[in-house]
């Protein structure tokens, strides 16, 4: 059962009938992000560090407007348009996250929305109150 959906402005609106995240039992679900400028609605250039780094700042927006952090993020997924883009993906991920260690799975799709290179999904739980 959803308890909630989560919605901010600064991460890019969903581009289908789906939304931002959702909760239930104490658990965020995000949507997949790409890197798409929260402002123009349009995909970043700049090859796939670039585009890493603006997913994570997608994702980083809706955990904050969930009111939690990298910290209590559980298992990410990412879905790579190029597995030989691993390296530089893994490098932002690592700088972004921190200290942070979720599990984490890294698949090599056949495309991504909107041409994407590199798209990351998140599960986390919420803080207690």
């Amino acid at each position: 059962m959803v308890e909630r959906t989560i919605e901010t402005p600064r991460a890019p609106a969903a581009i289908g009938p789906y939304a931002q995240a959702v909760v239930a039992n104490g658990l965020l679900f995000t949507a997949g992000q790409i890197a798409l400028d929260p402002v123009t609605g349009q995909l970043i250039e700049g090859g796939v560090a670039a585009q890493a780094e603006r997913v994570l700042q997608n994702l980083s927006a809706v955990l904050e407007a969930a009111g939690t952090s990298w910290s209590n993020v559980l298992k990410t997924t990412v879905y790579l348009r190029s597995m030989a883009d691993f390296p530089a993906v893994n490098e932002v991920y690592a700088r972004v996250l921190g200290d942070a260690r979720p599990a984490r799975s890294t698949v090599e799709v056949a495309g991504l929305p909107r041409g994407g290179l590199v798209e990351i999904d998140a599960v986390a739980a919420l803080p207690r109150s």
